[in-house]
Order: structure tokens, then C-alpha cells, then sequence
């Protein structure tokens, strides 16, 4: 078996794990945040955790909307999503997992978010395919503790793609390339980026759940492997106010029974998409102003979507909800007709459901095919992106159906209606209460 492809059928987590030297699986759900939380499982007791699942106190976790008095989060395990780690711990693997709240999938959980828009699209005969860009900074404290670029080296003015910068972390790129194509991810490039100490790395599209767990396991993957070298990774939106913040683009592509729904043999605005193409895009227009609480979630993502310059004078980040074809100065990106790039989200976003609410939105604009207009213009009534992170919690608040991809007031979700409501305010509230400390810390350390 290629270590870290499905496990799914009849061969069990602890067998699979056995066969693969793994001594302990990290038992791993996200928050709200996208912080990775997990329990350190021994194999000896994998056929429990498959069976019964890993409690937490849901509270303890953060950002879940739970209090102390709520019952456990129940960690049950994907085998799906097993994947070895050795190149962290030799030994080791991680299992994404779905959590339970008094045996049903537990509605504020980013994961099980995401399945129910997997779901809905599945209702309509489609299913969503999803490339991610992980960017993110290598640093290191100085002497006075400040954060400085861990290569002492890389300060040109315009260091993107620059091949010494890339060549002096070469032992870091390259392992954390030769991970992805251990486990059969297929990386396919990793390249300096805009900001001096700025990096990307690639790997092939995947279906929506896939690239949001795989983005989960990278960012962790980046970070362990930046400290084994004395490094700190953050992916901390705009760490550096003269640099290029780090986004986290979301190429995105639907697929029916009979093939990709995006291209079109015939388009006379160019680009050579479907209605269907055209109908998501449009949703993503619509909606962006709301999903800006959810992609770019902290005070500190409006200092990258604000900037008026940086060092290498471009910020690449969108200012307003318009399109166009391969131009990265647009919201949505139309690189070819196979898919469309949406650019707004950033390094602080949960991979889990930032993907959910690019599918809500961009699935509203197929049921009810919207059109984006004419790809390059800017229509009059194109809404500007928030400026703040209080804007974009006040759109998000007023939009329908970005805030349905992440209601959870349904029978059956884990919680009573009640409980779901009480509850539904703490996670509508929950981003605007983030300070820039909170960010820094979280996203430099964690």
C-alpha cells in the first residue's frame, strides 16, 4: 500500500498502521481557527479509537463553542485520512477525524461543515475538486526577540522566484517536497514568493475534503520540519508591514457524472467557460464580502487586503469582488477553463471551512444562475471587500447563505435548538473578539 492513500474497506487502522512500522497515530480535528488538535494514540489501542473514538473537552480545545460544562468532543477517525509521518517522529501517523458530540457529528466542527456542502453539491449531480497554495514565512527570533528572516541572506528587493533564495533552504523545501511525494500527493513546485522569507509549496488538486485535511497535515508538516532546522514557520497573514502577505489561494473546479462542469467548447466572453462555470464564479462575487469573515479571520488579514504598497511594489491581494481570466489582481482568477482562483483567503483560515464557504457560495450561484458580468470590468455595483475585520463580520452576519453553510441549528447536529442557538451567536461573534496578539501568538507558535 502507498503510505498515506485510503485505508478505506476491510483492512483496519491498526493493521494498516502496523504494516507501516507505526508505533502512534495522532488522533487529529481542527477548530474553528484551523489549529490542529490531537491525542497521541499508541497503535496497541488503535482498534479502540476506530471503534469508540478519542474524547476532548471541547472547550479546553478553543474556538469550538463549547463551554465547560458541555459533553466531550468524540474524535472519530477517518481511515481515509490515515497518513505516516515518520519524516516528523519516526513512528508516528495522523488520522484526521470527524468529532462527535453524544454520538452525532458535532455541527460547529469545520470538518463536518464541510461534508454537509459536499453533501448538498452531491445532491445536484456535482462534486468539487480543490487546489491549495500553502504561503507561509521562515523566521527565527533575534537577539531581542523580534521575528527576522530566518535567511539572513534573502533581502533583495524583489526576491520572488529568486534562485539563491531558494537554493539556501534547499534542505527544507526539499524535505518538505519529498514528504508530498512519499505520500503520494504529487507536489509539483516550491518557490520563493513575494516577501523576503516568503514561501509557497504545491501539490496536486484533490476533492474538497482531501486538500482541506492535506492542508491541515502540510501546515503541521512545515512547521515540525522548520524547527528540526532552528526555523519558525508562520503563516500569519502580514507579519511584516513593508512585505507581501501570505494568502491561501483555493483553485476550485466542479465535476458531474459525465466529466469536468467548468469548460465549454463555446464562450464568447473568452474565457472558454461553462454557464455552470460562469453560475459559481457569480457566487463567489455575490458572496464575497460575506465569506471575507471566514477566508481572512483575524484583525491581522485586513493589514494584507489594506496594503497600499509593499517592498517589491505590489501587494497581490484583491480589493473588490470583480473577475477576469489570468490576471491576479482579480477576486476570482480564470487561469484556463478546467477551473477558477479565488484569491482572497489567507494563511489564517481553516482550510476546512474556508472550502465550505467557497462551495456554499459559489453552489448558490449555479441553483441560481447568476452571471458575473463581463470578465476584466468592474460593475458599479461590484462591492469593495471589507476593510476591517468588523465589516466583514457585519456582511457575514447579513448573508443568508454564507451564514447557512455554517449554521448548525438542524435536527440531529449534536446539539438542541436551543443549545444551537445560544450557540450560533458565540461562533457568529467569535472572530471579532481576535487581536492582533492573539494572532501572532497563535500563528508564529502554533
Amino acid at each position: 500500500m502507498t503510505p498515506g492513500l485510503s485505508v478505506a474497506g476491510t483492512q483496519s487502522l491498526a493493521s494498516t498502521a502496523r504494516a507501516d512500522g507505526v508505533r502512534y497515530l495522532l488522533a487529529t480535528f481542527t477548530t474553528l481557527t484551523g489549529k490542529p488538535c490531537s491525542k497521541l494514540v499508541p497503535v496497541s489501542a488503535a482498534d479502540e479509537l476506530e471503534g469508540e473514538g478519542c474524547g476532548f473537552a471541547g472547550y479546553a480545545a478553543g474556538g469550538l463553542g463549547q463551554v465547560p460544562a458541555d459533553p466531550d468532543v468524540v474524535a472519530v477517525p477517518d481511515r481515509s485520512s490515515y497518513t505516516p509521518l515518520p519524516f516528523v517522529r519516526p513512528g508516528l501517523a495522523m488520522v484526521h477525524c470527524d468529532p462527535h458530540v453524544e454520538g452525532v457529528p458535532y455541527a460547529f466542527a469545520p470538518r463536518v461543515l464541510l461534508r454537509r456542502q459536499i453533501a448538498a453539491a452531491a445532491d445536484l449531480g456535482l462534486s468539487l475538486s480543490v487546489g491549495a497554495e500553502v504561503e507561509y514565512f521562515l523566521v527565527k527570533r533575534g537577539l531581542d526577540g523580534r521575528l527576522v528572516t530566518a535567511d539572513a541572506s534573502d533581502d533583495a528587493d524583489q526576491p520572488c522566484y529568486d534562485t539563491r533564495g531558494v537554493t539556501r533552504m534547499y534542505d527544507h523545501l526539499a524535505a518538505v517536497s519529498d514528504v508530498m511525494e512519499s505520500l503520494g500527493w504529487g507536489p509539483y513546485a516550491s518557490d520563493h514568493e513575494d516577501g523576503n522569507g516568503q514561501f509557497e509549496q504545491n501539490f496536486h488538486y484533490a476533492d474538497a475534503l482531501t486538500t482541506a485535511d492535506r492542508v491541515t497535515t502540510l501546515r503541521y508538516v512545515i512547521q515540525m520540519l522548520a524547527e528540526q532546522r532552528g526555523m519558525i514557520a508562520t503563516y500569519m497573514p502580514k507579519p511584516f508591514t513593508d512585505r507581501t502577505g501570505s494568502g491561501m489561494h483555493l483553485h476550485l473546479s466542479l465535476w458531474g457524472e459525465d466529466g469536468p462542469r467548468f469548460p465549454a467548447d463555446e464562450d464568447p466572453r473568452g474565457l472558454g467557460l461553462s454557464r455552470t462555470g460562469y453560475g459559481f464564479t457569480a457566487g463567489l462575487l455575490a458572496h464575497a464580502p460575506a465569506m471575507q469573515a471566514v477566508i481572512a479571520p483575524t484583525v491581522n488579514s485586513y493589514k494584507r487586503t489594506g496594503a497600499t504598497s509593499t517592498a517589491s511594489g505590489a501587494t497581490w491581494a484583491p480589493r473588490a469582488a470583480t473577475y477576469g481570466g489570468n490576471d491576479r489582481t482579480h477576486l476570482v482568477r480564470v487561469p484556463d477553463p478546467h477551473r477558477v482562483e479565488l484569491r482572497a483567503g489567507d494563511g489564517a483560515a481553516s482550510s476546512h471551512l474556508a472550502t465550505a464557504v467557497a462551495l456554499g457560495a459559489g453552489l448558490d450561484g449555479v441553483r441560481r444562475d447568476l452571471d458575473p458580468g463581463a470578465p476584466g470590468e468592474r460593475p458599479a455595483d461590484a462591492p469593495l471587500l471589507p476593510r476591517t475585520l468588523l465589516d466583514a463580520v457585519h456582511a457575514f452576519e447579513a448573508d443568508d447563505v454564507v451564514t447557512g453553510v455554517l449554521d448548525a441549528v438542524d435536527p440531529g447536529a449534536g446539539v438542541s435548538r436551543y443549545y444551537a442557538e445560544l450557540k450560533r451567536e458565540e461562533f457568529y461573534s467569535w472572530h471579532a473578539r481576535v487581536t492582533d496578539w492573539e494572532v501572532d501568538r497563535y500563528l508564529t507558535a502554533v
